[in-house]
């Protein structure tokens, strides 16, 4: 964490932090490593702990908001541009932000709507831009995160305390001029101080490059040189020969839980055309399954090869347009292919944001879409065995994404 003080203007002490931390528990680290921040803050003897505000744009943003609603010490917040509710994530996918805006199963325990409302009495101001050129445009994102939130500090009789600010100069994702000169302006007046209705001129206390380089340690790790040394201590235990099936059993039952596998079936497929000449066989499908998502799939085999010859299906990161080289080949070895597009891949979505949009709010609500696609592929498995008679049933996936859904797949349901 890197902690910068200016003392502008007189008696108000900003101070900025920054920590990138994502993943299944990065929430949780982020907001102990801030508090342990606000610690420092609040011991430091210049510093006025019934005084501390809180501000940040985009990751700054959510990160004010999730540190200043769970901790009172936050006596004034402005976040910037940092999250929209999560009804506003549905409507517009594109519009999702980014996976440190949608930290794995935070939706299971609160939304963002909830977490400003929790500010109430507390002064806070939210900034949007009006033409956000990231995310959370002003216009989009006002009716759920700020009209629905106004009832909270109606109840404490403080809806002067929560205020709304939407930038047209410049308008883009921002934090400049103007948000900057409304910060200024509702911090002094929450602080009981003069009220600072224009930024003073810091040109000259802006520091160069060569002032600022600090420089790193010769044997300092990158993240990939610590991942290594980590990975090198991680020791895995035998197999039992005296239950072997047991501890399968147990490690299984332990993938489930970690991807969050839910076993679903193939509720029906909708043929949508066929081919049938030229020594090749083909159908095109739209495949549901049972827990309500679908996907597509081309199923293909020589007109002399055996119906119940043995099955393939391919898997591609890129969709199953990709994947021409790998049906062709097991076609020709006498196979059965099932070319499917997983729900996430560019196929389904072809301009790949939406595709990372649905993603993030799956896993912060609590699901993981590695698990909603092994769940796909096993189903898909079954149906083509019990369908077209396949004795035995292979993947071949192609591209880091899928090989890990193949092999959670296979591990799953060997």
């Amino acid at each position: 964490i890197y902690f910068g003080e200016l003392k502008k203007p007189e008696n108000v002490h900003w101070f900025g932090a920054h920590l990138d931390l994502v993943g299944a528990n990065g929430v949780g680290l982020f907001y102990l490593a801030m508090r342990k921040g606000l610690d420092y803050l609040c011991q430091h003897p210049n510093v006025d702990r019934n005084r501390v505000g809180m501000t940040g744009l985009s990751g700054g943003g959510w990160q004010t908001i999730m540190l200043s609603s769970l901790d009172e010490r936050v006596s004034v917040a402005v976040p910037v541009a940092g999250y929209s509710a999560l009804i506003s994530r549905i409507e517009r996918p594109n519009d999702a932000g980014d996976i440190e805006q949608n930290p794995s199963d935070m939706l299971t325990i609160a939304d963002y709507s909830h977490l400003t409302a929790m500010r109430a009495p507390r002064p806070t101001l939210l900034i949007y831009n009006a033409e956000d050129d990231c995310c959370f445009r002003g216009d989009m994102v006002k009716p759920h995160i700020f009209d629905e939130v106004r009832p909270f500090f109606r109840l404490f009789a403080s809806e002067d305390r929560f205020a709304w600010h939407l930038n047209t100069d410049p308008a883009d994702h921002n934090y400049q001029l103007d948000n900057r000169q409304q910060a200024y302006r509702f911090f002094t007046e929450n602080f009981g101080l003069p009220v600072a209705e224009k930024e003073i001129d810091v040109a000259g206390q802006i520091k160069s490059y060569d002032e600022l380089v600090a420089g790193l340690p010769e044997d300092n790790l990158t993240v990939l040189g610590l991942a290594r040394e980590l990975a090198a201590k991680i020791r895995r235990p035998g197999i039992p020969p005296e239950n072997r099936e047991g501890w399968s059993r147990t490690r299984r039952q332990q993938l489930g839980k970690t991807v969050r596998y839910e076993s679903v079936e193939l509720r029906r497929a909708w043929a949508r055309a066929s081919t049938h000449g030229k020594g090749l066989e083909t159908r095109a499908y739209d495949l549901e399954f049972t827990n309500g998502l679908r996907t597509g799939a081309v199923w293909l085999k020589a007109l002399s090869t055996s119906p119940t010859a043995a099955a393939t299906i391919v898997v591609n990161d890129k969709g199953r347009e990709a994947s021409s080289v790998e049906v062709s080949g097991r076609v020709n070895r006498g196979e059965q292919v099932l070319a499917i597009d997983l729900l996430f891949t560019p196929g389904l979505f072809p301009n790949g944001r939406g595709s990372q949009g649905f993603t993030q709010m799956l896993a912060t609500a609590g699901e993981r879409p590695l698990g909603i696609e092994a769940a796909q592929v096993i189903a898909s498995a079954r149906w083509l065995k019990k369908q077209f008679g396949a004795r035995t049933v292979r993947l071949e996936p192609s591209g880091i994404r899928s090989q890990v859904v193949a092999l959670a797949a296979a591990a799953l349901e060997p």
